[in-house]
C-alpha cells in the first residue's frame, strides 16, 4: 500500500504484469496524518535538515567522473543516475520500494484511470526474484495456473535475474492475444513452463449471487474507484431478495484503495468503531473509524494466500470490529505502507518507497504473517496440480513432478491412479487409457500433449465448478448455521 505525494494515499503493492512495472492502487485513508516537511527527516521527533554532506556529495560526483571519463564506453547519463537511485533503494531491501521512469511513471498514472491488457498478477521483487503475491480472480494468470508464491525465471526465453522489478515487468506485459511463455518455480517441484495468453484485464470487480439457504455471495476482485458503489449496488440487490447472512469473497483479490474498503465496511461496522490503523517510524499512530452502522444478519469472509492488503484490512476489520467469521486459508500478509514521490524529482519519474504499516483495529500488525481464518479448510488436492510442462510423453514406469500433477488431476476427475507419488504405474496407464477413450483420444495409456491438453481443461472445469469449492461450501453451512 503506499501514499501518493502529500496527500494520504496508501497503494497496495500491485503489480500487473500488465501495463506498466510497479503498479499499484492507491489506498486513501480518511483524515490527514501528520509529518515533517518535505525535504527534511524526523530523529527523535524533531525535524533536522537531510542531505549529503559534502565529502559524500565529492563522492558521488567522482564516481560519476570516473565513469564518465574512464569507463571503457560512452555512458548515457541518464541510465547512470537512474541506476544509482535504483542502488540506493535496493540497498534497503524492500520489495515494495521501487524507482520509476518517466515511462514507467507515466503509464502507472495512466493506470489509475485506464482498463488494462496483460497476465493480471500482483508481483514483488524479492531476493532478487519476481514473486508471484496473487494472481488477479478471472485473469489470465490465474486460468493458466499462476499461483501465489510462485517465482518468474522467465519470460518467453529471455531470464529476469538481475533485472529491477520495472524491467521484469517490461519484458512480461505485452498486447492483448500474445504469448508469455513463463518459466515458473514452485516449491518443492523441478521448473515448469506456463503459457499466458494475454488478455483484458477484468474490470468488473464485484460480483453477487444468492445461495443456499437465503445466504447471499459477494465477490470482491479488488478495490479500484467505483468498487465501493458496485459493492453496496449489489448488497442492496441482495437485501432486497430477503438475504439471511452474507458470505464475502476476497480470496486471490491483491488489495486495492483503502477509501473503497474504509467505504464498504461502513455498512457492517457500527459508527465509532476502528476499522484500519496506520503507524509511522515513531511509532505514532492514526485510526480509520467507521461512520456507518452495522447489519442483524452473520458475516463470514473467505481468504486465503493471495488475499493481500486491502483484502486483509476488510478480513481484520470484519472479524475484529463486526463479529465476522473468517474462512480459508492464511492470508499472504502484506502490512507496510508506500508513498509515492513524484513531483519530488521533478523530471516525471516517480520512487515508491515504504514509510508506514497498517494494522488491524485490535492493533495487529499483519505483515509476513497474514490472518488466520477461524475456521480452516483446504481446498482438494488437485487444486494444488500444476500444469504439466508437456516436454515428453509421460508413459509406464515415467518418475517426477509431471506424473505426480497427473495423478493428482486423473483422481479429481474420479479415474483411479493407484498412487500420487510421482511414479507412472500400470494403474495410472489404465486411469489414463478410461479418461482417453471417454474423451475421444487413442486410448493407449500415453500422456502425450493432446491428452495433457484434456485432462488439464477437464481439471480446470472442475475447479471453476462452485460444487468443488470446499471453502465456499463451507462459509455458507457456517452461515446457515448461525442464522438458526
Amino acid at each position: 500500500m503506499f501514499w501518493k505525494g502529500r496527500n494520504l494515499y496508501i497503494f497496495v503493492a500491485f503489480m500487473l504484469l500488465a501495463m506498466f512495472a510497479s503498479s499499484v492502487l492507491t489506498l486513501t485513508i480518511v483524515g490527514p496524518f501528520s509529518f515533517a516537511e518535505q525535504g527534511k527527516s524526523v530523529s527523535g521527533g524533531k525535524a533536522e535538515q537531510s542531505g549529503f554532506t559534502a565529502q559524500e556529495l565529492k563522492k558521488l560526483s567522482t564516481t560519476y567522473e570516473l565513469i564518465k571519463t574512464q569507463y571503457l564506453h560512452e555512458v548515457d547519463k541518464t541510465k547512470v543516475i537512474d541506476g544509482a537511485i535504483h542502488g540506493m533503494l535496493g540497498s534497503l531491501n524492500d520489495p515494495y520500494t521501487t524507482y520509476m521512469d518517466q515511462k514507467e511513471a507515466q503509464q502507472f498514472n495512466d493506470m489509475l484511470n485506464s482498463t488494462f491488457q496483460g497476465i493480471g498478477a500482483e508481483v514483488s521483487l524479492e531476493d532478487g526474484r519476481v514473486k508471484v503475491v496473487s494472481p488477479i480472480k478471472g485473469s489470465p494468470a490465474e486460468k493458466a495456473g499462476i499461483r501465489t508464491n510462485d517465482i518468474i525465471m522467465s519470460v518467453n526465453g529471455e531470464k529476469l535475474d538481475g533485472l529491477t522489478l520495472s524491467e521484469a515487468v517490461m519484458k512480461i506485459r505485452g498486447t492483448k492475444g500474445s504469448q508469455a511463455k513463463l518459466q515458473i518455480m514452485r516449491a518443492g517441484a523441478e521448473p515448469i513452463e506456463i503459457v499466458v495468453v494475454r488478455d483484458d484485464i477484468p474490470i468488473e470487480t464485484v460480483h453477487s449471487e444468492m445461495m443456499d439457504g437465503q445466504v447471499g455471495k459477494l465477490d470482491v476482485r479488488e478495490f479500484v474507484q467505483n468498487t465501493a458503489k458496485t459493492f453496496k449496488e449489489h448488497l442492496k440487490a441482495l437485501e432486497d431478495q430477503g438475504m439471511k447472512a452474507l458470505v464475502i469473497d476476497v480470496r486471490n483479490d491483491p488489495g486495492g484503495m483503502l477509501n473503497a474498503v474504509v467505504d464498504m465496511l461502513d455498512p457492517f461496522v457500527a459508527s465509532g468503531k476502528t476499522v484500519v490503523q496506520v503507524e509511522d517510524r515513531n511509532g505514532q499512530r492514526e485510526k480509520t473509524v467507521s461512520k456507518g452502522s452495522s447489519k442483524p444478519y452473520p458475516i463470514a469472509v473467505l481468504i486465503n494466500n493471495g488475499s493481500a492488503s486491502a483484502s486483509e484490512i476488510m478480513a481484520g476489520a470484519l472479524k475484529e470490529s463486526a463479529g465476522a467469521t473468517l474462512v480459508g486459508e492464511k492470508t499472504y500478509g502484506k502490512g507496510t505502507v508506500q508513498v509515492t514521490y513524484q513531483h519530488e524529482l521533478g523530471d516525471g519519474s516517480n520512487i515508491k518507497m515504504t514509510v508506514m504499516k497498517w494494522l488491524t483495529p485490535n492493533g495487529n500488525w499483519v505483515n509476513e504473517k497474514g490472518i488466520e481464518p477461524d475456521l480452516t479448510v483446504d481446498q482438494p488436492s488437485y487444486f494444488k496440480a500444476s500444469p504439466m510442462s508437456k516436454k515428453t510423453t509421460l508413459k509406464t514406469d515415467t518418475l517426477g513432478d509431471d506424473v505426480r500433477n497427473l495423478q493428482m488431476m486423473l483422481e479429481g476427475l474420479g479415474y483411479k491412479p493407484g498412487r500420487i507419488d510421482g511414479y507412472f504405474s500400470e494403474a495410472t496407464a489404465q486411469a489414463v487409457k478410461s479418461f482417453q477413450g471417454q474423451h475421444g483420444l487413442p486410448a493407449n495409456g500415453d500422456v502425450d500433449v493432446a491428452t495433457a491438453n484434456k485432462i488439464e481443461e477437464a481439471i480446470t472445469k472442475e475447479i471453476r465448478d462452485p460444487k468443488n469449492d470446499l471453502q465456499l461450501k463451507a462459509a455458507v453451512e457456517a452461515m446457515k448455521k448461525a442464522v438458526k
